[in-house]
């Protein structure tokens, strides 16, 4: 599972495609996969790729202001918030993906619920002496006001599909009859998606929206960037995975 939900996508991404063409030039001798591989690595160069590519994963889940958030019995925010542990008294190292600790938290200082839930990330290759970023993170809540009686961090977890069996077990447990998910727009697709197939319903709060929408087309839009190849890569990725689980229902 960890090949298939990690390893094997980078052989269907952009880069993964480019690298095994040239390797097929190589052997083969020939020319015209070196030029496919440019007009690959181009074409997901091009912002107007990445941007239109995770616009539609983060189009199935419009914005939400917090008053407008459904009530429920608890807030989960999903993991990979956190990058490199720091020392202590050092500024926090937050990844891109921060919006979903300040959602999660807003939601509960709005009232929407009264449970805050981090989840146990930790990557299957990860030190063990390392921290879970759920501790992490409810260690950050607290030292900025957040009730620690509200806070509640689940088991070890390594994807999102285990969140979603590790919140079930918890709303099984205290009788939750809707959770919450906070999480960045173009993941919400495939974690709304786990979430109900784990027996869990959900009030999905899309945070940190990546694309500007529906825009006219500028210059800019066609000269390739590097960011841009990482959006149209970690969009594609999710597509795969949004599929994946879509096929095989896990």
């Amino acid at each position: 599972m960890l090949f298939l939900n990690k390893l094997l996508p980078i052989f269907v991404l952009p880069l993964g495609w480019v690298v095994l063409l040239l390797i097929f030039a190589v052997v083969r001798k020939k020319r015209w996969p070196v030029v496919v591989a440019v007009l690959v690595l181009i074409t997901a160069s091009l912002p107007v790729t990445g941007s239109r590519v995770i616009g539609w994963l983060e189009s199935k889940y419009a914005p939400l202001a917090i008053a407008e958030a459904e009530p429920a019995d608890a807030i989960v925010v999903l993991g990979g918030i956190l990058g490199p542990k720091t020392l202590p008294g050092y500024v926090t190292n937050w990844l891109e993906s921060s919006e979903r600790y300040d959602g999660g938290v807003a939601l509960l200082r709005a009232g929407r619920a009264k449970v805050l839930i981090f989840t146990g990330a930790r990557m299957p290759w990860a030190e063990r002496t390392v921290a879970l970023e759920g501790d992490d993170l409810r260690a950050i809540a607290i030292s900025q006001g957040v009730p620690a009686e509200q806070i509640v961090v689940t088991r070890e977890i390594s994807n999102t599909r285990d969140e979603a069996r590790a919140v079930a077990e918890m709303a099984k447990m205290h009788g939750w009859k809707k959770v919450i998910v906070v999480t960045t727009a173009w993941h919400m697709p495939r974690a709304a998606l786990v979430f109900r197939n784990a027996g869990v319903a959900i009030v999905p709060f899309p945070v940190d929206f990546r694309s500007d929408g529906v825009r006219p087309l500028t210059a800019v839009d066609f000269l390739p960037k590097a960011e841009a190849l990482q959006m149209t890569e970690t969009a594609l990725r999710e597509c795969y995975g949004l599929a994946f689980y879509t096929v095989t229902g896990r």
